[in-house]
Protein backbone atom coordinates (compact mmCIF):
# COMPACT_ATOMS: atom_id res chain seq x y z
CA UNK A 1 0.00 0.00 0.00
CA UNK A 2 1.36 3.51 -0.95
CA UNK A 3 2.04 6.27 1.67
CA UNK A 4 -0.73 8.45 1.78
CA UNK A 5 0.12 12.29 1.10
CA UNK A 6 -1.34 15.17 2.77
CA UNK A 7 -1.75 18.07 0.74
CA UNK A 8 -3.14 21.66 2.15
CA UNK A 9 -3.86 24.93 0.28
CA UNK A 10 -2.79 27.69 2.30
CA UNK A 11 -5.85 29.82 0.06
CA UNK A 12 -8.43 31.70 2.28
CA UNK A 13 -12.01 32.19 1.40
CA UNK A 14 -14.46 34.89 1.77
CA UNK A 15 -17.86 35.26 2.42
CA UNK A 16 -19.19 38.60 2.56
CA UNK A 17 -22.55 39.06 3.68
CA UNK A 18 -25.12 39.68 1.11
CA UNK A 19 -26.04 43.26 0.39
CA UNK A 20 -26.81 46.01 -1.92
CA UNK A 21 -23.89 48.73 -2.46
CA UNK A 22 -24.74 51.85 -3.01
CA UNK A 23 -24.66 54.16 -6.25
CA UNK A 24 -23.04 57.23 -6.58
CA UNK A 25 -24.77 60.04 -5.43
CA UNK A 26 -26.57 62.46 -8.08
CA UNK A 27 -24.42 65.35 -6.53
CA UNK A 28 -21.31 65.84 -4.93
CA UNK A 29 -22.20 69.35 -3.17
CA UNK A 30 -21.61 69.34 0.72
CA UNK A 31 -20.53 65.70 0.39
CA UNK A 32 -17.51 64.61 2.61
CA UNK A 33 -15.53 62.67 0.46
CA UNK A 34 -12.64 60.34 1.38
CA UNK A 35 -9.85 58.67 -0.95
CA UNK A 36 -7.85 55.42 0.33
CA UNK A 37 -4.60 55.15 -1.10
CA UNK A 38 -3.54 51.82 -1.38
CA UNK A 39 0.56 52.96 -1.74
CA UNK A 40 0.86 52.02 -5.52
CA UNK A 41 2.69 54.99 -7.19
CA UNK A 42 0.81 57.82 -8.86
CA UNK A 43 -2.32 57.38 -6.69
CA UNK A 44 -1.85 59.91 -4.64
CA UNK A 45 -0.90 62.10 -7.83
CA UNK A 46 -4.62 61.68 -9.09
CA UNK A 47 -6.30 61.53 -5.40
CA UNK A 48 -5.34 65.07 -4.96
CA UNK A 49 -6.09 66.46 -8.86
CA UNK A 50 -9.78 64.35 -8.36
CA UNK A 51 -9.97 66.07 -4.86
CA UNK A 52 -9.34 69.45 -6.01
CA UNK A 53 -11.90 69.37 -8.33
CA UNK A 54 -14.43 67.92 -6.49
CA UNK A 55 -14.13 71.11 -4.24
CA UNK A 56 -13.62 73.43 -6.79
CA UNK A 57 -16.16 72.15 -9.83
CA UNK A 58 -18.61 69.72 -7.59
CA UNK A 59 -18.69 72.30 -4.55
CA UNK A 60 -17.38 69.15 -2.05
CA UNK A 61 -17.31 70.16 1.80
CA UNK A 62 -14.00 68.19 1.64
CA UNK A 63 -11.84 65.48 1.15
CA UNK A 64 -10.06 62.99 3.53
CA UNK A 65 -6.90 61.17 1.55
CA UNK A 66 -6.01 58.30 3.95
CA UNK A 67 -2.73 55.79 2.71
CA UNK A 68 -2.47 52.18 3.63
CA UNK A 69 0.56 51.13 4.93
CA UNK A 70 0.95 48.94 2.07
CA UNK A 71 -0.59 47.72 -1.98
CA UNK A 72 -0.52 44.00 -0.25
CA UNK A 73 -2.49 43.72 2.66
CA UNK A 74 -6.13 44.91 3.23
CA UNK A 75 -6.82 48.35 5.07
CA UNK A 76 -6.65 48.35 9.25
CA UNK A 77 -10.11 47.96 10.39
CA UNK A 78 -8.91 51.67 12.35
CA UNK A 79 -8.40 53.41 9.11
CA UNK A 80 -11.95 51.98 7.18
CA UNK A 81 -13.55 53.45 10.98
CA UNK A 82 -11.83 56.52 10.26
CA UNK A 83 -12.85 57.06 6.89
CA UNK A 84 -16.36 55.94 7.30
CA UNK A 85 -16.40 58.48 10.84
CA UNK A 86 -14.86 61.18 8.65
CA UNK A 87 -17.05 60.76 4.93
CA UNK A 88 -20.23 60.01 3.69
CA UNK A 89 -18.56 58.43 0.42
CA UNK A 90 -15.16 56.73 -0.18
CA UNK A 91 -13.56 56.02 -3.02
CA UNK A 92 -10.70 53.35 -3.09
CA UNK A 93 -8.00 53.31 -5.68
CA UNK A 94 -4.66 52.01 -7.07
CA UNK A 95 -2.34 53.87 -9.34
CA UNK A 96 0.36 52.82 -11.66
Amino acid sequence: MADLITVLVPVGESHPEPGKARGLPDRFEGLRIGFLDNTKSNFDVLARDVARELRERFGAASVTIRRKPNASTPAPPELVAALARECDLVFAGSGD
